[in-house]
């Protein structure tokens, strides 16, 4: 039996609905300042030093200048029942995600993992935000505050969201493309990519 589509009203009632549950985060940067900068404050101060050198780390391993500060290498979506890993690699070709999505079973449970380095600077505000659309429509937009990390250009840091739960029902299987973007305070786009899944009413429907 063909799976029934919902119509552009219950597409629009279910953006509304995701819309009235969405916060906004009112979240004032500071100004962004250079590592040396950082390294010359207050360095007659004895702990705010060692805060320092435990955020920062060995400033001296420094990584090549032509690499992005940020690297935003893979995303996983972490799901205890999934038969096999549903992970993105963010360092190949971005292009195919769109084109093969991910089998998700309706209603279960998963987190996003996503890893990335910092190479050079401290950066401020890191930001994760996804839009999801059904039929071009946006059905919901989550945002989540990543944080504030220094260099550690020889160790990947993680981000875990929180506990999602995929949509259950007829009317929620179906394909979603989804535009994920990986910012900071000073709006800097590290990463910006395309994917899609498809909710299924098993693993292998």
């Amino acid at each position: 039996m063909a799976e029934q589509e919902p119509t552009p009203e219950q597409l629009a009632a279910i953006a509304a609905a995701n819309e009235e549950s969405e916060s906004s985060i009112n979240y004032k940067p500071p100004a962004q300042k250079s590592l040396q900068e950082i390294q010359e404050l207050d360095k007659d101060d004895e702990s705010l030093r060692k805060y320092k050198e435990a955020l920062l780390g060995n400033a001296a391993a420094i990584a090549d200048p032509n690499t992005p500060n940020v690297q935003v290498t893979r995303m996983t979506l972490v799901c205890e029942t999934a038969p096999q890993p549903l992970v993105l690699d963010l360092l190949g070709d971005l292009e195919n995600f769109r084109k093969n999505p991910f089998v998700l079973k309706e209603g279960v449970e998963y987190r996003m993992k996503i890893n990335f380095k910092v190479n050079r600077d401290i950066v401020s505000g890191l930001k994760y935000t996804q839009q999801s659309f059904r039929k071009g429509v946006k059905v919901d937009k989550s945002d989540y505050m990543v944080g504030s990390y220094g260099p550690r250009p020889n160790e990947e840091y993680e981000f875990l969201t929180t506990m999602e739960e995929a949509p259950k029902g007829m009317l929620a299987r179906g394909t979603y493309n989804i535009k994920s973007k990986f910012t900071d305070d000073d709006k800097h786009d590290h990463l910006s990519w395309e994917w899609s899944i498809t909710i299924k009413k098993d693993w292998k429907d």
